[in-house]
């Protein structure tokens, strides 16, 4: 059954709501008016914002798999076997970058431990294997995992939804990483694309490692604390 003018708007504006609410409770803005607010809870604020990123995710998903509409393309034959390798592979891609990312830092638990009440998170930039090929690679191997899925009304509206957010959030995050690293950063995102890879723009090993490097030496003549990449 085709969706309707009325659902595609409100799946539109179910997910440009998870956005404009995400966006503002990662901001640095939001961050530092609760530590100056609750001081004393503030070293709780990434693990609540983690929680309640999860639940605000749930109304618009429903929404998607609810209605559904009419199927628009299904991957069948050999470019079914194509479409779920390239999935496979990148949920391969990011279970294997667990390895390179403070998940500790980025879940909150460490700062709920730490009691740090810091609105920027503890850590250093650091540039994983797959980050010498795009800036945000959790972004590009999502964006695979939605694009080889099969498409009918909702979920292609919800996948536009999302690439279009996953864009716009990685400028808004860079902002915030640009603010914490400084030359470093800038100087990466000069030479690495941002969520697709593109010849001439790949790091090799040794840059990577002198970007950050660069980075730690900025850092420590640098009373702020720096977060994660």
């Amino acid at each position: 059954m085709t969706l309707s003018a009325d659902q595609l708007v409100l799946l539109v504006m179910a997910w440009s709501a998870y956005a404009v609410l995400h966006s503002a409770l990662a901001s640095l803005t939001v961050k530092r008016w609760v530590a100056a607010r609750w001081p004393r809870r503030a070293h709780g604020y990434r693990l609540g914002f983690n929680l309640l990123a999860v639940l605000l995710l749930l109304p618009p998903l429903w929404l998607t798999f609810a209605w559904r509409g009419s199927l628009l393309w299904s991957w069948g034959g050999v470019w079914a076997w194509v479409a779920n390798g390239l999935a496979l592979a990148a949920v391969a891609g990011f279970l294997w970058s667990l390895r390179y990312y403070d998940m500790a830092v980025f879940s909150g638990s460490a700062q709920w431990r730490m009691a740090h009440r810091a609105a920027e998170d503890p850590g250093r930039l650091r540039l994983s294997p797959l980050h010498r090929y795009v800036r945000h690679p959790w972004y590009s191997l999502g964006l695979v995992i939605l694009w080889t899925r099969d498409m009918d009304e909702a979920r292609l509206v919800s996948t536009l939804c999302i690439t279009l957010y996953l864009w716009l959030g990685s400028l808004l995050e860079e902002r915030k990483l640009l603010a914490f690293h400084g030359e470093a950063y800038a100087a990466y995102r000069r030479r690495v694309a941002g969520l697709l890879p593109w010849p001439g723009r790949i790091l090799d090993r040794e840059e990577a490692r002198d970007l950050e490097a660069r980075a730690r030496t900025a850092a420590s003549t640098d009373t702020q604390p720096r977060p994660r990449d």
